[in-house]
């Protein structure tokens, strides 16, 4: 472990502390707090971020000055004060100032033998199983298992891939900060990933069931979900018919009506919107990419958009999107939040322009007893460069960890 000033990088146990107090920090930013400490020594240049921190990727300047500044933030620097942290004009960044080192032999082995460092959630959290499943209509469901402790299962949403976007920017720094924590499960649901594509029955009944079956094919007697998204309308209608498995409840950017059921909205209609997704799917260039991106990322950078094609691509085909993306326009699951008695927690980005604020709102006032949080941000979830989402991820870690 490395102790600066008040505070510790414990790496084995992959946390800062600031005196006994934990300090919320995304594995990214921890992986290049670690590496700018253990090469204090001499000045880090790009590359050597690009090749041992983003592990070879193409990474925008702006994207690594906003890691930068995160883990100044983390550890009390700023770009003017520049205690600990120094850029070196044309040359790449220095940690500077005082860094005791100790080691930790004080921790005990496990049943197995194995040391806390050898068994830390750091360290299984970098890999994921993957294992198939079975539903009773014969699909062939993807499940990814990373991390270990409390299970925290992320129900399917729109197009996902468990295998591709554990490495893919756009969704990887969430799914990796609560695997360093938690038994994080993901799962394709049916038409995406890994899953089967040829599908008959994409129906919200049928989605449910998948999220059924992945649960009773891990023998999961308790655990928490996090439902982003469309997601969301699958948690709460899991919780409303478990309450006695569901522990824990996280809701961000969701919804207990689908578009085809609130209000008529101005602009584009449905279907001219399906027609252009369907032309344009994975298509960073197509006019759908960028309606989709003013929604969703209004802000994104062009690697993130470039990123969000790529997942789409390889997630789904564009006719299994439209067909899913039609099932989620017509979903009502408002009956069911009174009937969900479990802890909750509602966020929602307050300008998210793809699930309008008060949809989330609704969602809160109705589950009994629900906590409901608005971050400040335009994006339909926060991405790490930006200020929200310092406060999305230490609420998740705060609430499934009390």
């Amino acid at each position: 472990m490395f102790l600066f000033g008040d505070r510790v990088l414990d790496v084995q146990r992959r946390e800062l502390r600031d005196g006994a107090s934990l300090v919320p920090i995304e594995p990214l930013v921890f992986d290049l707090l670690h590496f700018l400490i253990r090469n204090r020594n001499r000045v880090v240049s790009k590359d050597d971020l690009l090749t041992s921190v983003w592990r070879g990727r193409i990474i925008s300047d702006s994207a690594i000055a906003a890691r930068i500044n995160a883990a100044r933030r983390a550890i009390g620097d700023s770009g003017e004060q520049q205690r600990w942290i120094r850029t070196i004009a044309r040359k790449g960044f220095r940690f500077v100032g005082d860094v005791r080192e100790e080691p930790d032999d004080s921790q005990p082995r496990t049943a197995r033998g194995e040391t806390a460092e050898q068994a830390a959630p750091g360290r299984i959290s970098r890999r994921q199983e993957i294992t198939f499943c079975r539903t009773k209509d014969s699909v062939n469901l993807a499940v990814a298992c990373a991390g270990q402790g409390m299970p925290v299962v992320r129900p399917c949403r729109w197009f996902t891939h468990v295998e591709h976007e554990w490495h893919n920017p756009f969704r990887a720094d969430l799914y990796h900060f609560l695997a360093d924590r938690f038994r994080l499960i993901r799962y394709d649901g049916r038409c995406n990933g890994l899953s089967d594509w040829e599908v008959a029955d994409v129906s919200f009944k049928a989605l449910q069931h998948d999220l059924d079956t992945v649960v009773d094919a891990l023998g999961l007697g308790s655990y928490a979900l996090l439902g982003i998204s469309q997601g969301s309308s699958l948690s709460i209608a899991h919780a409303a018919r478990y309450p006695e498995r569901v522990s824990k409840l996280i809701l961000h950017g969701g919804y207990a009506l689908g578009w085809n059921k609130r209000a008529p909205r101005k602009g584009l209609d449905v279907r001219t919107f399906l027609t252009l997704m369907r032309e344009g799917w994975g298509d960073e260039h197509s006019a759908f990419q960028k309606m989709l991106c003013t929604g969703m990322l209004p802000k994104a950078s062009t690697e993130m958009i470039h990123w969000l094609a790529e997942l789409q691509r390889v997630a789904s085909s564009p006719e299994n999107t439209v067909r899913l993306r039609s099932t989620f326009d017509e979903i009502d699951v408002v009956d069911l939040l009174p009937k969900v008695s479990t802890p909750t927690l509602v966020m929602h980005c307050r300008h998210d322009n793809l699930v309008p604020f008060e949809e989330g709102r609704r969602i809160a006032t109705v589950i009994p007893n629900a906590r409901f949080v608005a971050l400040e941000s335009e994006n339909h979830v926060p991405l790490p460069d930006e200020p929200a989402w310092q406060s999305f991820i230490f609420e998740i870690e705060a609430f499934l960890s009390s």
